[in-house]
């Protein structure tokens, strides 16, 4: 597990700022940087609404018996419901990049997270480097998602482009 820190906290890397009056630009983020996200608790509404956005109704996220006979115990969120939610407590983090576009996304789903369960990100900057183009760079994040009981039950790793 990412070294703890407590929701919203900041721990800067080598050399990192933390000014928080402003989005981070390229030139403000070194790898080592870590933050956690605030946290959300995953709701029926949200399965059920992902369910009618995605198309995704496998019996595994819409029916208790069905997920129960899997060995759950319970309906499951949907690991890509769980990752779009965690997207978006990143991007209300306490700390921002003053990001252009998502890149890449290199992810695992290692534990169910079920209705009721509240997760948030714990993230570390591996990477922060120019490209081609003066005016951005590319931040690559390491990302875990822990849910109430401490559990890791999501990582990877999100590339984000950003502004220099």
């Amino acid at each position: 597990m990412l070294k703890s820190v407590n929701e919203g906290q900041i721990v800067p890397g080598e050399g990192a700022s933390t000014t928080m009056n402003r989005k981070l630009r390229l030139s403000d983020i070194k790898p080592g940087l870590r933050y956690v996200s605030p946290g959300i608790v995953v709701t029926e509404s949200h399965i059920v609404n992902f369910a009618g956005l995605s198309g995704d109704f496998f019996d595994v996220h819409m029916d208790d018996a069905f997920a129960r006979s899997v060995g759950f115990k319970a309906r499951v969120a949907h690991g890509l419901l769980c990752l779009s939610l965690v997207d978006g407590l990143k991007n209300r983090s306490t700390l921002q990049f003053d990001a252009i576009a998502s890149l890449e996304w290199t992810y695992r789903f290692r534990k169910p997270v079920y209705v009721g369960d509240r997760i948030e990100a714990h993230m570390r900057v591996l990477e922060a480097r120019p490209t081609s183009n003066p005016s951005t760079g590319v931040v690559r994040l390491q990302l875990q998602v822990i849910n109430q009981h401490g559990d890791i039950v999501q990582d990877g790793v999100n590339a984000l482009m950003v502004k220099n």
